[in-house]
Formats: C-alpha cells, sequence, structure tokens
C-alpha cells in the first residue's frame, strides 16, 4: 500500500479492523448473548456498519475520489453503531473500534 498516503493507509486500516470487529461480534458475541444483542434494529445496525467499513476500505483501495463519500457515510454509521454498542453493554471494545473508525474516516473527508 505504499501509493497511499499515510492518512488514506491509516483509514483504510481502522476501516478494516471496524470491518472485522462488527461482523465478528454479531456473529460471535451478539448471536451467543441473545437479547437486546440480537434485537434486529442492533444486529442489523452492526451488519450495515460492517459492510460500510468494508466498502469505504475497498473505495480507498482502488484510489477513487469517491472514497470521500464513503467516509462520510461511514462516520457515520460508526458513530452510530457505537451509541447502539454501549446502550446496550458489555461491547466497550466494539464501540471503542467503531469511534477509531469514525474519526479517521472523517478525517479523510476534510
Amino acid at each position: 500500500m505504499h501509493q497511499f498516503s499515510a492518512e488514506m493507509r491509516s483509514c483504510i486500516e481502522a476501516c478494516l479492523r471496524c470491518y472485522a470487529m462488527c461482523q465478528g461480534t454479531a456473529m460471535n458475541h451478539c448471536l451467543e448473548a441473545g437479547g437486546k444483542h440480537t434485537e434486529p434494529n442492533h444486529f442489523r445496525l452492526m451488519l450495515a456498519c460492517a459492510e460500510i467499513c468494508r466498502t469505504s476500505a475497498n473505495f480507498m483501495l482502488i484510489n477513487t475520489d469517491l472514497h470521500k463519500r464513503t467516509c462520510r457515510e461511514c462516520a457515520a454509521i460508526c458513530e452510530a453503531c457505537a451509541k447502539d454498542c454501549e446502550a446496550i453493554g458489555g461491547m466497550e471494545e466494539c464501540a471503542a473500534e467503531c469511534r477509531r473508525c469514525a474519526e479517521s474516516c472523517r478525517q479523510m473527508t476534510a
């Protein structure tokens, strides 16, 4: 990834970490915990967050200026996911990863 700026490389990595965290947490922790963790709105938000993170990373990897659009949406969805994870509780690591990704994506849209 040497052709990318350090800032973009960092954002790609943040998006991929958040993708893995949300996907893995939803499909393992949430499914096993049940209850609030598997309520449709929360579960869908986690999967949507994972998908927009993966998509944003891909847009940056293909080096299109359109990544600013996906990063803008990614930041908003990551923030929503972080708040939801915090409200449910026991998902602090996921919430923190979402916040780091949101911050990195906001920097890419500046």
